[in-house]
């Protein structure tokens, strides 16, 4: 048992944790708030990108004290039927970039790492010593919880990061590039420009394992720059990645089955994520937002409140589970995308923030078709082995 009771304890500094803790901190400093984090650093996991349209209310204020690499002349995807330019500001964040924004924002003490949560339960965060660190206010973020009551697949990725010898020529983000040869995979890359001669590029796949093929998205990534003629690279980095794709599921069981009374579950945890993408910066935002003006309610109605918002954002977001589980059973590559890229870009745009009016669920909901076939619906295959992630 630690000497000091806390008001706030956080388990998992990830996106979800970090941001929740900077939330805590611009909002009410005066709560004793422990950012508690497994491995040596906070801030953990891949570069996360995002569109200004997709934050909440004051997401970019709390967004400004991360250093990050903005473009404002939008995004481009690239399928072989269509290539498009979509209008916005994108923003590109590095791990690191949060690791540093938390060390600097946060009060001295905060952040607690080479800390890894053994059990939380209401009132506390027991570690693997057999510490018992108390807190009014108990919060996981540790991640998603693979479970059988979700179905889907994996979204794998493998990212480099290069500088070039010249120049790349891109005037924006490139998000999805399935322009060249796929095969009727459900495989794509991407291109993240962090300045005029250096990139992220990544290989996404979509599989109904956990377990990648790292080889063959190395390789895709090597034909994909000499296609592009970026030979010469200079490798900087890597970093690999998976998360779940949600085509069907009983959300309440999942939920039910990962709950422990008067614990708050967030971010990925409580299943606060696009089911297309996987993505989760909006979401995330808005609960670190909504957890920060709330922060006086007991853990129990606290966790109340989040599983709440959690089964009205599973509501929401019907219709991005219905277009994963057309990539997953059409046989068509990807596409359910490219039919939805060629969409007008105001109901793009409200896909993104789950916020689809009546007339846009009728309008994806008509009859997809590719190659003059029907795209067929699949649920794919319970989520149920986390191995490998």
């Amino acid at each position: 048992m630690t000497g000091q009771r806390h008001d706030i304890a956080i388990a998992g500094a990830g996106l979800a944790g970090s941001l929740i803790a900077l939330a805590l901190r611009r909002a009410r400093p005066d709560l004793s708030v422990l950012l508690l984090e497994a491995e040596d650093e906070p801030g953990r996991g891949k570069t996360w990108h995002w569109l200004d349209h997709q934050l909440p209310e004051g997401g970019g204020q709390l967004l400004s004290v991360l250093r990050k690499t903005s473009w404002d002349s939008g995004y481009e995807v690239r399928f072989a039927g269509l290539q498009r330019r979509l209008t916005g500001s994108c923003h590109i964040l590095a791990p690191h970039d949060l690791g540093a924004a938390l060390r600097r924002e946060l009060a001295p003490g905060t952040i607690r790492c080479h800390a890894r949560v053994a059990a939380l339960e209401a009132g506390a965060a027991v570690l693997d010593s057999g510490e018992r660190i108390a807190a009014r206010t108990v919060i996981d973020c540790r991640g998603f919880a693979a479970g059988e009551r979700l179905s889907g697949a994996w979204h794998h990725t493998l990212t480099r990061h290069l500088r070039l010898p010249a120049p790349h020529g891109l005037a924006c983000p490139v998000t999805i590039d399935a322009s060249l040869e796929q095969g009727g995979s459900l495989r794509f890359l991407a291109v993240l420009p962090l300045g005029v001669d250096e990139l992220l590029v990544t290989d996404h796949a979509l599989l109904p394992s956990p377990r990648p093929d790292r080889r063959l998205a190395s390789r895709r990534i090597d034909a994909y720059c000499a296609a592009r003629g970026w030979p010469g690279a200079e490798l900087l980095g890597h970093e690999t990645g998976c998360r779940p794709v949600i085509a069907a599921g009983n959300f309440a069981a999942w939920q039910d089955a990962l709950a422990v009374p008067g614990v708050v579950l967030a971010g990925s945890r409580a299943g606060l994520f696009s089911p297309l993408t996987g993505q989760s910066v909006g979401t995330t935002v808005a609960m670190a937002l909504r957890i920060a003006a709330e922060a006086e309610l007991p853990g129990e109605q606290l966790a109340a409140l989040v599983a709440g918002e959690a089964r009205r954002h599973w509501a929401a977001t019907a219709t991005e589970r219905r277009l994963a589980g057309l990539l997953l059973g059409s046989g068509a590559g990807l596409a359910a995308l490219e039919r939805l890229y060629n969409q007008d870009e105001a109901l793009i745009r409200r896909l993104d923030c789950a916020a689809l009016t009546r007339a846009d669920r009728l309008r994806l909901a008509c009859p997809a078709r590719a190659g003059g076939k029907r795209l067929r619906l699949a649920t794919g295959a319970p989520l149920g082995d986390s191995a490998a992630r």
